[in-house]
């Protein structure tokens, strides 16, 4: 193993530690409402809601948008990246299928966020363009590394900063997504690797409720 292999190897352990820290986190407070449905799909549900870290971020318009500002609606908030090469256009694509399926008042009451872990290549406009390819719906943020950092560590989503001063560096980051009511707060996350026919099971049930 040479020594650039060491080093990816060295930051998946660390951000799969962090990955299962969260998760522990989650699962040993609970809600009430969560099923044995949910658990299946990977939806975990938070016993009390968390509030979620008062930053904002640029969206792909260029306008500045609140994270904690996101209510009157369900949000899924995934952290990805414009240059990723797999995960990202996996789970958006998933993400487009879910959206498209959903009935029809299940989707008026969900909304989609693409957060950057990636600021130093992904502009506004490079968001826009992305998630074009997916679904122009979608919203894309991206924000200063000390935002991304403060709303990372607030959600419970890990990632593990990049040598920007590498040609072509990726970025290691976890695949969950966090789960936002219509408060605006983070009831809980959906875990990754994501099963696209559970997850619409449980969906509608959940988007029904405030």
């Amino acid at each position: 193993m040479n020594r650039t292999q060491k080093i990816v190897f060295t930051l998946a352990a660390i951000l799969m530690v962090g990955v299962g820290a969260c998760l522990w986190l989650l699962l040993s407070s609970r809600s009430p409402a969560q099923t044995p449905a949910m658990t299946e799909a990977g939806v975990l549900l938070m016993k009390e809601p968390r509030g979620v870290p008062a930053v904002s971020m640029s969206d792909q318009d260029g306008s500045q948008v609140r994270l904690d500002k996101l209510t009157g609606h369900w949000t899924l908030v995934f952290f990805g990246y414009t240059f990723c090469p797999d995960i990202c256009p996996t789970t958006l694509a998933q993400l487009r299928q879910i959206d498209s399926r959903l009935p029809a008042a299940s989707r008026a009451r969900l909304k989609v966020v693409f957060v950057s872990v990636d600021p130093q290549r992904d502009s506004p406009g490079q968001l826009k363009q992305y998630l074009g390819y997916f679904d122009p719906a979608f919203t894309g943020l991206v924000g200063t590394p000390e935002s991304l950092e403060q709303l990372a560590n607030g959600l419970s989503i890990p990632y593990i900063a990049p040598d920007t001063r590498q040609p072509n560096y990726s970025v290691q980051h976890s695949g969950n997504m966090a789960l936002l009511g219509p408060d605006g707060t983070q009831r809980g996350l959906i875990r990754a690797p994501f099963n696209t026919e559970k997850v619409l099971a449980v969906l509608p049930g959940l988007l029904s409720g405030n």
